[in-house]
């Protein structure tokens, strides 16, 4: 530290300002990494009942006492105009850890590759081979082992290039993880960005670029001339993949069935993807006679294709064909819709499944938001899908391009399905014949104006979220007759609909989120059909009188809308009948009165937002008849709670909030220690709550709770946990010093101490401890 100090202040430190001030910042990084070290060590023994040295107290308070006279002296130098800028963008990771699986006969290649890349004289390098060969996994793999090489690189950037991806879009994409981003970016021509973009990445000794195509020809014209190909897995080694998806127990319940299994592995021609998904499906067949069926399916269509690039779709389309039933496969085909390697979230997926009939007829949603799940989990077990986390899933592109394939009549009808979903396309891609398209997913490109020359007699389904759109035309509209999904969403641009919106006679889906949309059009109410209308997020849309209209409702969703909750639109409300979800703001205490008084209307809410309640304190208990309520929010309010015995308020009601949110209430709230426990509870947030002493008296189980995040609370001592309370914890957030607060016992203080002190290494704000994550 002294060092650092001298060179602050030193007499000539005003010579070379620019270069000077940078090495004071790096050394005031140092420092205060050298500090963070110390205060870990520290915080570790306090937990232990230790107690912190003087001289160590001395040291932290000379460095706190240099880092306010750093301050001072940029503030200082700002002021009088030395430099322009005193901040910057956090120092990018070295790594980011890619998410990977085990691989089967890949070994050998992954060292070859590694010891490959960190060669000095290699500066490029290609790993070349047909979709579905294990490329993508074993380059993750390559990709995380330099976790293990701390230094070797400063950087490692991961960059996916889907197809269709233009230059411009992968000029963006790697500015942004080098921190080339801002207004001064975007005005560069194309030359002065990839000129940029050279000099940040070459300008130092031991640059690399590495990559995965399906094309040597790719390879050897990105300059690797001896590119290393990615092959099929040796007959031994497909065997022994295949037996691990399948199980060693189902073949051996009967020896046909190993000599059949053998079989259906060698139609899989060594593809690691195809290995996978039959190897899934024939998991849970348990007879010759199932086997037999497979080998005669697999041998029927593969035979029709002449190379091994076409073999492997008719291979991977008997999984395909095995699903359960055709609203199954429907739901498949739907899932290439989505972006190339993007990740697809259950819940909006199965709200379009829905609306497109793929459920079937149902009266209770909830049903068919259930079969929707189940649908989901057997695709999953197919290896149709792939599960990323509980809420969202993604589907391999080698999947992806055999559901487009058969999606368009095994390729003799390529227009059925119009997919170019985030390519970075600034115009609607040019169609041959818009009146056999049945689906257009143009979702996340920047289309500013959505057109088509003729009619679309047969589309069904739209998808043009994330776009720039600012409006969508009349023109257009008398073209989609059948049109049944629409998503507008995330389209920040869009300040209205057309008139002519009524026209669309069929539509049951409408999802206008994120948008501008500031009133709706009169011929909104003729959306006889419409069964699902998402508002949420829109706020500069203060009314949806005579939404009362829209009979057919099931789903609404105005959660974080400009639409409040008073007596006028809930009158409205209790009109849909058929209405069973409702997200919803509610500002007037007449106004939650009135849907309180509706028991089948408080039976629909799902996500509920109370604010500004300046009458008088409101008492959070008469919430608990609630029973389907995932998240709640409370903010800017008086609020009281009232103390029930169990004969009074059955606890059971507030087991349902999967999200309770309680941000910025007054300072009456003292305890929440009158709230049941909430068994269901996935996230938990309080926020400001300057007098919050205790949650609840005792330790209470939370099985499914991954998120917790508790900021301004300084009263807060301890939270209701014990060493079983919670089976994992993703994230925790606290914003108080973590030696304030009391543990069950030691050996919940075990359980949680580890991911607080990572958190505590990985993102501490200066000065203090500001926030930790886990």
């Amino acid at each position: 530290m002294n060092r650092m100090l001298t060179f602050l202040f030193s007499k000539g430190y005003i010579e070379k300002l620019e270069e000077n001030l940078n090495y004071l910042v790096k050394e005031m990084k140092f420092l205060m990494a050298v500090k963070d070290e110390v205060l870990i060590k520290v915080g570790r023994e306090q937990w232990l009942h230790q107690q912190r040295r003087p001289t160590v107290q001395e040291w932290l308070t000379r460095v706190d006492d240099a880092y306010a006279r750093f301050k001072i002296l940029v503030k200082k130098l700002r002021l009088e105009g030395y430099f322009k800028e005193v901040t910057e963008l956090p120092p990018r990771p070295e790594v980011v850890k890619r998410p990977t699986w085990g691989t089967v006969g890949q070994e050998e290649m992954l060292e070859t590759a590694s010891n490959r890349l960190i060669d000095d004289n290699v500066g490029i390098m290609g790993l070349h081979g047909m979709g579905g060969v294990g490329k993508t996994t074993l380059f993750k793999k390559i990709h995380n082992k330099f976790t293990e090489i701390s230094g070797k690189f400063h950087i490692v950037i991961w960059i996916f290039v889907s197809q269709g991806a233009n230059i411009t879009k992968v000029q963006e994409d790697i500015a942004q993880k080098l921190h080339l981003c801002g207004d001064e970016w975007t005005k560069k021509n194309e030359s002065d960005k990839a000129a940029e973009m050279q000099e940040d990445v070459c300008k130092e000794d031991g640059c690399k670029v590495a990559f995965t195509t399906r094309s040597e020809d790719v390879c050897k014209r990105m300059g690797d001339h001896d590119p290393m190909q990615v092959k099929c897995l040796k007959e031994d080694q497909a065997w022994e993949l295949f037996k691990l998806k399948v199980g060693d127990e189902q073949l051996r319940r009967e020896p046909r069935i190993d000599v059949l299994a053998r079989k259906v592995a060698e139609k899989c021609h060594g593809l690691p993807l195809a290995l996978s998904v039959i190897g899934e499906t024939m998991a849970s067949k348990t007879t010759v006679q199932e086997w037999e069926d497979a080998v005669y399916v697999l041998n029927r269509d593969a035979a029709e294709f002449s190379d091994m690039e076409n073999d492997i779709l008719p291979v991977l389309k008997y999984s395909y064909d095995n699903l359960l039933d055709d609203k199954v496969r429907l739901c498949f085909l739907y899932c290439a819709l989505f972006p190339e390697d993007g990740q697809i979230d259950k819940e909006g997926l199965i709200e379009y499944w829905i609306c497109e009939g793929f459920m079937g007829e149902y009266q209770v949603l909830k049903r068919a938001i259930n079969k929707g799940y189940g649908v989901v989990s057997t695709l999953i077990r197919a290896n149709l899908l792939t599960a990323v986390d509980t809420k969202t899933v993604m589907m391999h592109d080698v999947v992806r391009e055999m559901a487009l394939w058969i999606a368009s009549d095994l390729g003799e009808n390529k227009e059925n399905f119009v997919v170019q979903a985030r390519v970075g396309l600034h115009q609607v891609p040019k169609v041959k014949d818009w009146k056999a398209v049945k689906r257009i997913s143009l979702m996340g490109n920047k289309i500013e104006e959505m057109t088509c020359s003729s009619k679309c007699s047969e589309l069904t389904t739209l998808l043009l979220q994330s776009n720039k759109l600012e409006i969508l035309s009349g023109k257009i509209i008398q073209y989609m007759k059948k049109l049944v999904v629409l998503d507008l969403s995330s389209n920040i641009n869009m300040s209205g609909l057309p008139g002519r919106i009524s026209e669309l006679t069929s539509l049951q889906y409408l999802d206008l989120s994120d948008t501008r949309v500031e009133q709706l059009p009169v011929g909104f109410q003729e959306l006889k059909k419409l069964t699902h209308l998402n508002l949420a997020s829109t706020s500069r849309l203060c009314s949806i009188s005579g939404i009362s209209k829209l009979s057919s409702s099931r789903i609404l969703k105005l959660f974080g809308s400009n639409v409040q909750g008073d007596v006028n639109l809930v009158k409205e409300l209790q009109l849909l009948e058929h209405l069973q979800v409702l997200t919803i703001d509610v500002s007037t205490e007449l106004g939650l009165k009135q849907i309180l008084g509706d028991q089948r209307l408080v039976n629909c809410i799902y996500r509920l937002h109370i604010h500004d309640f300046q009458e008088k304190p409101f008492d959070l208990s008469l919430l608990v008849s609630m029973e389907n309520l995932r998240e709640l929010r409370v903010t800017s309010m008086h609020v009281s709670y009232t103390k029930c015995s169990g004969s009074e308020i059955d606890s059971s009601d507030l087991h349902n909030p999967t999200r309770p949110c309680f941000t910025n209430l007054s300072n009456k709230a003292t305890k929440l220690t009158s709230i049941s426990p909430f068994e269901k509870l996935e996230e938990l947030y309080l926020d400001k709550l300057p007098r919050l002493e205790s949650i609840y008296w005792s330790h209470l189980p939370f099985p499914f709770l991954r998120l917790t995040e508790i900021r301004n609370c300084p009263k807060l001592r301890k939270l209701p946990l014990n060493a079983t309370s919670v089976s994992r914890v993703e994230k925790l957030s606290i914003s108080a010093p973590m030696s304030n607060f009391e543990w069950e016992d030691e050996d919940t203080l075990n359980r949680f101490l580890p991911s607080i002190l990572k958190s505590l290494a990985l993102n501490l704000h200066y000065p203090g401890l500001g926030l930790l994550t886990v």
